[in-house]
């Protein structure tokens, strides 16, 4: 039997879809699922015992159906939050529902043992803090900016001071408010005279501004590696921020030392793909001109230029044919 692959994410997702389509033309056998659409047009039915060691039973869906026994690889990428699907519930209700959707549907669709996860949402877990990624950096010899977590004013002032220019980032985007759109706080400058006691309320992170040429976004499927140097048209501290159509997207080569610190990277967390963000100096022909930022263990990549080549690589590991660095190093 040929690979069985199994994609977990919502209706809508053109990234999901570039790697779908590069499934369906290595004549892999494509099971799109959305779980949070458990209900009439989601229905399953798993058993476990009599003898056997793994999860075995019907997954179906309005046109597909599937043994989980026979799926060889996962591709989790964005599915709805189970919350969307019981949201007309009264709340005790709706917590109870979440709760048992995700641990037992979840649960099976999380413990297959013959398959191979990109990526596990475990390790996703387990890979999104970013202290925890910012000392992993380090410890793989990869350089990072001076970095101060805190919820201390004084501390804060301190850190300011000590170092000539500081951004400030938040750990995650904007939750949606009440019109149900969410947002995003961009990488900004910080003086010491803009903090006040305010900082006390919640963690802050503030980091040592690296004077950088430019900024590199590097995506790492498996063994290849692909890497996009980005610049904006006005010089921008952060390039997320503005019109991404008019970004300027350049190749550029990985220093094998930092290449090796990347496989290292998501080996360490259990990873097979990750979006890695780095700030350069200098050419970026050296290693010690690479700063590591952070990564992102379910990153987006479907607007980079090299993205139908990341589909494919993409592609190649969850069909169990991936060719070893066929980019060459670009």
């Amino acid at each position: 039997m040929g690979a069985v692959v199994l994609v977990l994410t919502a209706l809508e997702d053109v990234t999901a879809d570039r790697v779908i389509e590069a499934l369906n033309e290595r004549g892999a056998t494509v099971v799109r699922v959305d779980p949070g659409d458990a209900g009439s047009t989601l229905g399953f039915g798993f058993r476990f015992g009599r003898g056997g060691s793994a999860w075995g039973g019907r997954l179906r869906t309005a046109s597909r159906e599937v043994d989980v026994a026979a799926v060889t690889a996962v591709y989790c990428r964005r599915p709805t939050p189970y919350a969307a699907r019981f949201g007309h519930l009264p709340m005790q209700a709706r917590e109870f529902a979440i709760a048992e959707a995700r641990h037992g549907l979840g649960g099976v669709l999380h413990s297959l043992r013959r398959a191979l996860y990109v990526n596990h949402p475990a390790a996703v877990a387990r890979a999104d803090f970013k202290p925890a990624q910012l000392q992993r950096f380090a410890a793989l010899g990869l350089r990072v900016p001076a970095t101060l977590i805190t919820n201390d004013v004084m501390q804060a002032r301190k850190f300011t001071a000590e170092h000539e220019r500081v951004v400030y980032k938040s750990f995650r985007g904007l939750p949606e408010g009440e019109d149900g759109c969410a947002g995003a706080i961009w990488t900004q400058r910080i003086e010491t005279d803009a903090l006040d006691d305010s900082v006390s309320v919640t963690a802050h992170l503030f980091q040592a501004e690296i004077p950088k040429s430019g900024d590199v976004r590097v995506t790492v499927v498996g063994r290849r590696v692909f890497a996009q140097r980005i610049a904006t048209p006005n010089g921008a501290l952060d390039w997320r921020r503005g019109d991404w159509g008019r970004l300027v997207h350049t190749p550029v080569v990985v220093p094998e030392a930092v290449r090796a610190a990347l496989y290292g990277y998501l080996a360490s967390f259990g990873l097979v793909f990750g979006c890695f963000d780095f700030a350069l100096t200098g050419e970026g022909t050296d290693p010690e001109d690479w700063w590591a930022i952070e990564c992102n263990p379910n990153g987006q990549w479907g607007w980079l230029p090299d993205a139908p080549a990341i589909g494919a690589a993409f592609a190649d590991i969850l069909s169990g044919e991936e060719a070893e660095d066929r980019d060459g190093g670009k």
